[in-house]
């Protein structure tokens, strides 16, 4: 790869997920932390409303500031209590420690919302009388006198208006819970992630990968092993496909080294007469013949090589490019084994019920013919029996000496003779029972010869 990854995908998501939970929480405490302190102060400040209205509707009816006050209980200890007039003259104010205030206090911010408004607060300000912050709440009076209340702002006050540690401490524990269930859950993900990450790799470096690593039983782990056993299964066909490719390339090397084999006989035969006759114009006529008929042999040996060259590879060109038809199987075999009856003495029985398949004809009748010919030509016995029940199942049987059993299994190979010498007098090419494979498994079905008190073939053809 390029550039690994320094950070895991599972640390990347947490601290993401962290983050967003972090933001989202931080947002909420302070967004509650101020609403608290907001109503706190409003229900400060209202309380302290309701004393200086008591204190205004008083002075309305004409009572003295200082016997109101006096006989007036404080809704909170340490209240400072301050009356300005219209012009913003200080007329009453009961902090007795300090000088009186002679300064204008209609500029106060309080004050001046007061007037503005009816009512007016201040949480934290700086009085310049006593050097001391203060909460003021101030109201207006129908004469324009303004009452003005302030409350100490120490340490007391401050805890009073400070929003609830409780939920803070709640917060904290909910946001702690979020963190572990983040991290497992993320964890699962990036279990997920991993694995196909690691995948990627060895499918990019081309090493052997298996689908038998569990996933999450989660919809991404789900995803992730279905990507894994396709790649797999692809990968297995892939390599099954290349596998029978080089079968098929080494397979058509040996057929070309087999075929230029077997014409070198029949060709060296059929140059050497041809020499011969045209050389020694002189030959007695018999000698003659003889030579035309080992010509003649040779010839019809190419043919029919020739032949089962041609069928052989129009079968390993696939299924595809044979022709099928609807054929009658029983009528098939009737034709073929009276065709084969004329020349053999050997007794030929059919007991093949009415059965159509959709088939080649050539194939179908090269299987009947080569079985059929290779009992005749070295079965040494006296009988060959052909028998089919109504699903399909085939057996050829004759009653000679049978094989030795060292050759059952390569019967079926290209080129494949028991006794050379003899197969080659019979004039055999060798892919009969080639042929007789293939053709059975274009038609759906398999073959196996056994000893049976002589050679039986089984097969089956589709039906």
């Amino acid at each position: 790869m390029a550039g690994r990854i320094k950070t895991s995908f599972h640390a990347r998501v947490l601290v993401a997920l962290l983050a967003m939970c972090g933001v989202l929480v931080g947002t909420f405490i302070v967004f509650q932390y101020m609403r608290e302190k907001q109503f706190k102060t409003e229900m400060l400040n209202a309380q302290l409303q309701i004393y200086n209205n008591g204190i205004l509707d008083n002075l309305e009816s004409g009572e003295s500031i200082y016997s109101i006050v006096a006989r007036t209980d404080k809704p909170v200890d340490g209240l400072r209590m301050t009356l300005v007039d219209a012009d913003g003259n200080v007329v009453y104010d009961n902090n007795d420690s300090t000088p009186f205030p002679a300064a204008n206090h209609n500029n106060r911010p309080e004050v001046m919302k007061a007037r503005e408004e009816g009512v007016g607060y201040v949480v934290e300000r700086w009085s310049e009388s006593d050097e001391t912050d203060y909460f003021y709440s101030a109201t207006l009076g129908d004469d324009g006198m303004v009452m003005r209340s302030a409350v100490p702002y120490d340490h007391s006050l401050k805890t009073v208006l400070s929003a609830d540690v409780t939920f803070l401490w709640i917060m904290l524990a909910i946001t702690a819970v979020v963190c572990i269930v983040g991290y497992f859950v993320t964890r699962n993900i990036s279990k997920s992630i991993t694995r196909l990450n690691n995948f990627a790799e060895k499918a990019e470096r081309g090493e052997r990968i298996f689908d038998d690593d569990a996933f999450p039983h989660d919809e991404l782990g789900s995803i992730a092993s279905h990507i894994v056993r396709l790649y797999v299964q692809r990968d297995r066909q892939h390599k099954e496909l290349v596998r029978q490719e080089r079968e098929k390339i080494a397979m058509k090397k040996r057929l070309t080294d087999n075929i230029n084999h077997e014409l070198k006989t029949p060709a060296a035969s059929i140059l050497v007469c041809a020499d011969l006759l045209r050389d020694h114009p002189e030959l007695p006529e018999a000698k003659r013949m003889e030579f035309m008929d080992r010509i003649h042999s040779n010839a019809r040996r190419l043919s029919l090589l020739l032949n089962d060259v041609s069928t052989l590879t129009r079968m390993d060109e696939g299924a595809e490019e044979i022709t099928k038809e609807p054929v009658d199987l029983s009528q098939l075999v009737k034709d073929v084994v009276d065709d084969e009856r004329v020349r053999t003495t050997m007794e030929i029985t059919i007991d093949v019920p009415p059965l159509k398949i959709e088939g080649n004809r050539q194939l179908l009748e090269s299987i009947f013919r080569n079985l059929i010919g290779n009992a005749i030509a070295y079965s040494g016995g006296t009988k060959i029996e052909v028998r089919a029940d109504s699903d399909g199942n085939f057996v050829v049987k004759d009653d000679g000496t049978g094989i030795p059993e060292v050759h059952l299994e390569h019967i079926f190979e290209r080129f494949y003779r028991i006794d050379k010498g003899r197969s080659r007098e019979a004039g055999g090419t060798g892919l009969g029972l080639a042929i007789v494979k293939n053709a059975v498994a274009m038609h759906g079905g398999d073959i196996k010869a056994v000893n049976d008190h002589g050679l039986r073939f089984d097969f089956k053809l589709k039906t």
